[in-house]
């Protein structure tokens, strides 16, 4: 079953769905902040899922062909929603996960209500007409760091997007729930993900999309943001957060909650 497969959770048994999707290298546990809040309110069900590759799934299940593209992951998603019987529901996405839910919303718009889409990007890596925020050579690098020092390369790469000090909380979350995956398939993620480009599938989402995006993001320049506003098929509403990284949800919660839970209602 894949809501087994997932770690599905779902808590409270409101009218409206509210589903959370995390991104790369983290878990459900990236919601905690969140919940506390979303949980409590008696109009909703939140439903909880780990992707495929989350240091909380069982590597086993990995399968690396499946998951080289982001279509197996939104297979997934609908998969889950289509088992839990779940129809209309707000999609909750981070990074990776917007990325899926586009796809999802695509293939099957009668699932979904509203997308919010939490540091979202089309495109990473730069190309001649399209800047991404990564040169080729540098993700290039990223790679070949991974292969060469896995546990080293985690804590650099969660100071970079989280943003500030390695001994930071939010740091260490991040670094903790990264260091989980399997280094093998933390690589093929990554690649997936650097590899993607989404730009031609924007203009066939019909879902409606709310953006919410840190005004300093390491990941995800304004400029990406602005395109994925004027180019997705749908209403598209963006709204910039004072505040810095990609992973608003560790990095500054007190700011990033009242946020989110204003785009969700």
């Amino acid at each position: 079953m894949k809501a087994e497969a997932h770690n599905v959770k779902v808590i409270g048994e409101g009218q409206e769905t509210v589903v959370l999707g995390h991104g790369f290298g983290t878990d459900q546990s990236l919601w905690k902040h969140l919940l506390p809040d979303l949980a409590t309110e008696p109009n909703y069900k939140v439903v909880l899922y780990d992707i495929m590759g989350a240091g909380t799934t069982n590597p086993d299940l990995f399968d690396f062909s499946r998951y080289s593209t982001l279509e197996g992951h939104a297979m997934d998603l609908i998969a889950i929603l289509e088992e839990l019987k779940l129809t209309r529901c707000v999609f909750v996405g981070h990074s990776l996960s917007c990325m899926i839910s586009l796809i999802a919303s695509v293939l099957r718009p009668d699932l979904f209500v509203k997308l919010v889409l939490i540091s979202p990007s089309c495109k990473f890596v730069n190309t001649d007409e399209f800047y991404g925020g990564f040169k080729q050579h540098d993700v290039d690098q990223l790679y070949e760091a991974m292969k060469t020092d896995y546990l080293s390369w985690c804590l650099e790469f969660a100071r970079l997007i989280v943003g500030g000090d390695t001994e930071s909380v939010a740091v260490q979350d991040y670094s903790r729930t990264l260091i989980n995956m399997k280094p093998d398939i933390a690589l093929c993620t990554l690649q997936m993900i650097f590899e993607s480009d989404l730009r031609n599938l924007l203009g066939q989402v019909q879902v409606p999309c709310h953006i919410i995006q840190s005004c300093k993001d390491a990941a995800v320049p304004s400029t990406v943001t602005d395109y994925m506003r004027r180019n997705i098929g749908s209403t598209a509403i963006v709204e910039i957060m004072q505040i810095e990284g990609h992973i608003p949800q560790l990095s500054a919660p007190g700011v990033f909650v009242p946020v989110l839970l204003r785009h969700i209602k």
